[in-house]
């Protein structure tokens, strides 16, 4: 059977994992053929990770030259892995050159945006597949066929809290996320994947949204009332990293973008602290909240049903040494994660289900995930975990609506912002 050729748009540190399932662990099933980026520096790097992998180059392309790389490479898919407000531009294209998508998550940024890419699957033939990795987490498929199998019952109401620690939460305020034009702030960058595991777990679609946020820990007043702004533990050197050296610094002469900005330097544009409520169409509620400043990182699920309750509570890192593996040289804290899940039946002792935690990846699902895209055609997949076009804006009409109701300050009917007739 003849390999896919695949081409890789967008070359910052987003796009290794895909270049080596591609190149690498897939390589019976998949071919790399092309890099396309605005940073020739970038893709230099990438090229030169494959030759020291003892693989052979790939042609380079400036992003102007998008179809003429799809063409010339005679490309089947095209993975995007590009700045966030970029990815509908490529999928598009891509799509209507007669290729199929794989794209990083959030799949778009904005309305307008997700509108343009309905257009474009619904005149198209060609599948747009959302890498939703937190799908592939086992412990995330056991909650899903939990759920799916009764173990609550009907669902009524939904509460999950998502805690990023400080030096995962802080990175997000150092790169082009901060602006939220680039990425359509953390309730559509970071809290997709949220709201997607949601909508799957809850077997339902979100109907009315309403959102409260703000600025609280990072940009330059936070930083001085808090005491942070010169705070050296909240610093990153890229010059530390070899991988992040070459990928950024090295590279900053052709397009000035700044990997290691102070998160707590003006320019931020987005929310650190964010609480949604939420309606779903099966009449389910949610209370969510995202914090990207804790000294801990990790989450909690809680699901109330018509014959129980579910609850999951993940530790991925139980505190913050001030040490980065890129800040003055020295390792990070070793993470000591672990994750408890218990189902209790009304009239019944609690039931502990045993969990596998896996420390690799996002609890291993990165591997599974890669295994799943890039790996034989056909596998099965009973959990329905590879997401479609359709999924990526499911995920995203959360966001779109919170970011409307911050704006408003009203509640936000959801069909009110899209049209998915």
């Amino acid at each position: 059977m003849a390999r896919r050729r695949y081409a890789v748009v967008g070359t910052g540190s987003r796009a290794e994992r895909h270049v080596h399932a591609i190149a690498v662990e897939h390589a019976d099933t998949c071919e790399l053929v092309a890099f396309a980026d605005v940073n020739r520096t970038r893709m230099n790097v990438h090229n030169e990770r494959l030759t020291e992998l003892g693989l052979d180059p790939v042609p380079t392309y400036d992003a102007v030259d998008f179809l003429k790389m799809l063409d010339e490479q005679r490309v089947d898919v095209v993975v995007v892995t590009t700045v966030d407000r970029f990815h509908d531009t490529y999928i598009v294209e891509a799509l209507d050159a007669g290729r199929d998508v794989v794209t990083e998550k959030p799949m778009t940024t904005d309305v307008a945006s997700a509108g343009k890419i309905l257009d474009a699957v619904h005149r198209n033939d060609g599948d747009v597949t959302v890498t939703f990795n937190y799908r592939y987490n086992p412990i995330h498929e056991k909650v899903r066929e939990l759920l799916a199998d009764g173990a609550v019952g009907e669902i009524g109401s939904v509460h999950f809290e998502w805690l990023l620690d400080t030096r995962h939460g802080a990175d997000y305020f150092r790169r082009w996320h901060r602006d939220k034009a680039n990425s359509g702030g953390l309730l559509v960058h970071k809290a997709t994947h949220h709201f997607d595991l949601l909508n799957w777990w809850v077997g339902s679609v979100p109907e009315t949204v309403y959102a409260q946020g703000r600025l609280f820990f990072y940009g330059p007043e936070n930083g001085e009332r808090h005491g942070h702004a010169d705070d050296d533990r909240f610093d990153i050197e890229l010059e530390r990293n070899d991988w992040l050296k070459r990928l950024y610094v090295d590279a900053r002469h052709e397009d000035g973008y700044r990997r290691d900005q102070n998160p707590f330097e003006p320019g931020v544009s987005i929310e650190d602290d964010m609480s949604v409520l939420v309606r779903y169409a099966s009449g389910a509620t949610l209370t969510y909240h995202l914090t990207v400043y804790s000294p801990w990182e990790g989450y909690r699920l809680m699901v109330n049903g018509s014959k129980g309750r579910l609850e999951l509570e993940v530790v991925e890192n139980s505190w913050v040494s001030g040490q980065h593996p890129a800040v003055h040289g020295a390792e990070a804290n070793p993470e000591q994660g672990w994750a408890k899940l218990s189902v209790q039946r009304l009239f019944e002792e609690r039931e502990d289900i045993p969990l596998d935690f896996d420390r690799e990846g996002h609890g291993g699902a990165d591997r599974r995930m890669v295994g799943a895209l890039y790996g034989p055609a056909g596998q099965e997949d009973p959990l329905g975990r590879r997401a479609t076009h359709l999924d990526g804006v499911l995920s995203l009409l959360t966001g779109f609506a919170a970011n409307r109701s911050l704006g408003t300050g009203e509640a936000v009917r959801v069909a009110d912002v899209i049209d998915l007739r």
